[in-house]
């Protein structure tokens, strides 16, 4: 099993952590500040990272947003204090995959880890093992074994979850899906109440994948609903 990555300048909130993963079975590398833990991270050799927000020499937003502009996938769990919801929804929309807000439980925080060690795991497993790891959607070309995108033969750069979502949709055209669905399938349960993340994201999705943002051919407003993804543009 892959180490844990706990970022977290509370040494004491750090030492229980380590202990209470470890007891649990997982290695554990630890680092106080968050410019040491962004270089620790970028080696990706980690199965998950414990990223606290209030940390010195780099915060933890920033670490989460340089790591996902590096294609940095690992899983990250965002720690953050209590009543800061605009810090929650910040890290959800530049990459985190969940959070945990101070003061949680230790039966908590373990149940979280291992859900995103298993989905991390699952969504390897199936882009390892799937036959299709290449689509083709009109002028939109998707490999997710090269986590890459071509948009009429040029390549885009997406952030994580902007690919797992665009993904996602590609493999399921002309499906409707809920901004609840798409939270449920793309950033996993826990994420109540943040459907303007998924608003955000289909946003800046369409600003680097279609021709005309504001009348999209690809990603549909289904109104009322949600929304869909049609490989056939419009004419």
């Amino acid at each position: 099993m892959k180490k844990i990555l706990i970022i977290e300048d509370n040494l004491d909130m750090a030492k229980l952590l380590e202990l209470h993963l470890s007891d649990a079975g997982f290695g554990i590398s630890l680092v106080h500040d968050g410019l040491s833990g962004f270089r620790l991270a970028s080696e990706d050799k980690h199965g998950l990272i414990i990223l606290d927000i209030m940390l010195p020499e780099m915060d933890g937003l920033e670490v989460c947003q340089q790591l996902r502009g590096r294609n940095i996938t690992t899983p990250i769990l965002m720690l953050t204090a209590k009543g800061t919801e605009i810090d929650r929804v910040l890290g959800l929309e530049i990459g985190a995959d969940d959070y945990l807000t101070k003061p949680f439980s230790v039966r908590e925080m373990i149940a979280r880890v291992k859900a995103l060690m298993r989905r991390s795991q699952y969504a390897t497993t199936v882009n390892t093992d799937s036959k299709k790891q290449t689509i083709e959607s009109g002028n939109i070309k998707l490999n997710s074994k090269k986590r890459e995108v071509l948009v009429n033969n040029k390549s885009i750069d997406l952030t994580a979850k902007e690919f797992d979502l665009l993904w996602h949709f590609s493999n399921h055209p002309g499906q409707v899906f809920s901004r609840s669905q798409l939270l449920d399938q793309i950033w996993g349960y826990g994420h109540d109440g943040y459907e303007h993340t998924v608003n955000s994201h289909i946003n800046r999705l369409r600003s680097k994948i279609e021709i005309d943002p504001a009348k999209p051919d690809h990603i549909l407003t289904v109104w009322g609903v949600g929304y869909k993804y049609t490989d056939q543009p419009a004419i």
